[in-house]
């Protein structure tokens, strides 16, 4: 795969989106343990380090995550090859449409574009798992994963499911797909 920085970033930014719980972060550092570059997920980072959460305040937590997003799309222009962002943008701003009723910001869309190939995880009950940090249920993390499967072809970008297999499997799977 021998795309390097010079190339469009678009061309090389690779997200992976879909439902929560369905293995996009296992995934993620599964792809960055190969060495490939990688972006953890916005969302899960604000949790963590206790700067937002959905629950107490959906609007700004998923205002948050976009300009997280934003600055990880800017510093991932100088990572080299393939980069795989868990989440993106894109998430962030159904998020933030779903979460205040408003617009959807297409015109952030544009400006940040990725690789027109997207891997959708979705819903697995049979993985999943409420945590601290995932409070909601499997229902919420569908209705999630329908609203990003209907928006990202919306946007011009082509979703591909990822199997509901082991780890290593859906890695190999995923680098098939984007060389």
């Amino acid at each position: 795969m021998p795309q390097d920085r010079d190339a469009a970033p678009h061309r090389r930014f690779f997200v992976i989106t879909g439902s929560s719980g369905a293995g996009k972060s296992a995934l993620v550092a599964e792809l960055a343990r190969r060495g490939f570059a990688t972006v953890p997920e916005p969302g899960r980072r604000l949790v963590e380090g206790g700067a937002a959460t959905p629950w107490d305040d959906p609007v700004g937590f998923a205002q948050a995550a976009i300009r997280l997003a934003v600055d990880d799309y800017e510093k991932a222009r100088d990572l080299d090859g393939p980069v795989f962002f868990d989440r993106g943008l894109i998430d962030a701003l159904v998020a933030h449409a779903h979460a205040s009723g408003g617009p959807f910001l297409e015109t952030l869309v544009r400006a940040h574009p990725y690789a027109p190939t997207v891997l959708f995880a979705p819903p697995w009950p049979d993985i999943y798992e409420q945590t601290p940090e995932r409070r909601h249920d499997i229902t919420e993390a569908a209705a999630e994963a329908d609203r990003l499967a209907a928006s990202y072809p919306s946007l011009g970008y082509r979703p591909v499911e990822l199997p509901k297999s082991d780890v290593e499997d859906r890695a190999d799977f995923v680098l098939a797909r984007v060389s």
